[in-house]
């Protein structure tokens, strides 16, 4: 093992004893499903007035099988090994990230960079928020947006509206957990009746529906025409950075069986009840209105349930305060650590937040195709390789490796730039092909590669963390953090 002077962030780094965890229905699965019963995981999964979208190119019942997979997939290759990673250390994914990517590389990956994409994910919970607040309170007019999706106009009140709402939320969330806990704490059953009611007013109209394109493959390979994989790509890039985080939430769990179930329950079942009511709902919408260009949940709704349409798109921007409480304590959390102390905290997150109400003002982060194909293709690779690392590791956490690592950033370049090829400023793959995907496999196998030849750095010895570098047995593991 190698000796020498390594950041604070690591020399200061606790793991969470045993006596802190709870099971699995009391932290993972309930922070997962909070992420999904929010209205920007599936507003776009049918599709926008940018084209036919997924429910454009298949059938429901297709569109419906696709989402089922794409729930699975986030949960074997996106969250299960930093999950199991966060449980069997006690440590976040910004200490765990360590092993893979170096002692000096983890302040940017997963560090910095993940506090950086938090910005982004702020802007997209602003602009959502700016959006039905005016939609539900009939001012429709007001809903557009300098650059976003069927929009090309500046409009002051949107403006002022998504300028009130992220400083509001980025303040409490700056403020720390315990206050976005009490924000957080009831609005996924809220969100879950409303999805219900939704679906139950298009029910009847779902037959009346039919899509653009329909070429169907015969069998499972359904889940292979573009349509289908829109629905997969759209998944995977929403829940890229939140599985990586698996390893924070699932620090909070007591053994495999809590990292397993909370997956399972809050990722996969959340991802199918969240996607699968909101794309009944848009379905219903297009069977009930065959005009109907914009297949998004929020244009559906009134069409549906005219009555309770505009009330509803209100309590989903208040549903949206959550994930805004959420995002800008991550903004703080990781740049104070990586760049600051506790005391630049607050200043951290404002900051951070004015550049997610910028981006929410222009209506930039209103186009969640290309942003989630941007994020799939960050974090992908940093998935895949964190895989290739515990792979190789025999099941465990090698602890901090020292310096920058060169199979870590050379498994994230290309990771990333393969990843890439399908968002629209490139174009070099069509937007529905899985590009998170070929992302995660490119960081994984070129990490394997580079490690196999020798490249990984050296270990570094920290007394903080030597528990935490456990056996692969988890049990084991859990009771030396005791």
């Amino acid at each position: 093992m190698a000796n020498g002077n390594v950041p604070s962030y690591l020399t200061t780094a606790t793991p969470n004893p045993l006596g802190n965890r709870v099971p699995w229905f009391k932290s993972t699965a309930q922070s997962y499903a909070g992420i999904f019963f929010w209205i920007a995981f599936f507003d776009q999964l049918g599709g926008t007035m940018g084209g036919p979208g997924a429910l454009g190119m298949v059938n429901l019942g297709t569109a419906l099988l696709a989402l089922f997979c794409a729930g699975g997939l986030s949960v074997l290759l996106f969250y299960l090994v930093p999950g199991l990673l966060g449980m069997k250390t006690g440590l976040p994914l910004y200490i765990v990230g360590t092993s893979t990517f170096g002692t000096r590389g983890g302040y940017f990956l997963p560090g910095i960079f993940m506090g950086l994409l938090q910005i982004g994910w702020y802007s997209v919970a602003t602009f959502f928020a700016a959006d039905l607040v005016l939609k539900g309170l009939g001012m429709k007019e007001h809903a557009v947006s300098l650059y976003g999706p069927g929009g090309g106009e500046f409009d002051v009140v949107f403006v002022v509206t998504a300028v009130i709402w992220g400083y509001l939320f980025a303040f409490l969330g700056a403020k720390g957990i315990a206050y976005v806990a009490r924000v957080a704490t009831f609005f996924p059953l809220a969100i879950l009746a409303m999805l219900i009611i939704g679906a139950i007013s298009a029910v009847g109209t779902v037959g009346d529906y039919q899509p653009v394109e329909d070429a169907e493959l015969p069998g499972f390979l359904m889940v292979l025409q573009p349509g289908s994989l829109l629905v997969i790509q759209m998944v995977l890039g929403f829940f890229a950075t939140a599985g990586a985080v698996g390893a924070d939430f699932c620090m909070n769990n007591r053994t495999k069986k809590d990292v397993w179930l909370g997956g399972i329950v809050g990722i996969w079942g959340a991802t199918v009840v969240a996607g699968g009511l909101a794309l009944i709902t848009v379905a219903g919408a297009a069977g009930a209105d065959p005009s109907l260009k914009n297949f998004s949940y929020s244009a559906a709704l009134p069409v549906v349930n005219e009555s309770l349409g505009n009330w509803m798109l209100l309590l989903f921007a208040v549903g949206s305060a959550a994930p805004a409480c959420f995002c800008s304590f991550i903004i703080g959390n990781s740049l104070s650590t990586m760049l600051g102390s506790e005391k630049t905290r607050i200043p951290l997150t404002l900051g951070g937040a004015t550049i997610g109400i910028i981006l929410a003002a222009l209506g930039v982060a209103g186009n969640l195709g290309p942003f989630f194909a941007l994020i799939g293709a960050s974090f992908g690779p940093v998935v895949g390789a964190m895989i290739a690392d515990y792979l190789l590791s025999g099941g465990k956490w090698a602890g901090p490796r020292a310096g920058i690592s060169i199979p870590g950033y050379t498994a994230w370049l290309l990771g990333f730039g393969v990843g890439i090829l399908n968002h629209p400023w490139i174009g070099v793959l069509p937007g529905w092909d899985i590009g998170t995907v070929y992302s995660l496999v490119v960081g994984f196998g070129v990490y394997y590669m580079l490690a196999k030849a020798g490249l990984e750095p050296e270990t570094v010895e920290l007394p903080n963390l030597s528990m935490a570098a456990a056996k692969p047995d988890d049990t084991a593991a859990v009771s030396e953090l005791a």
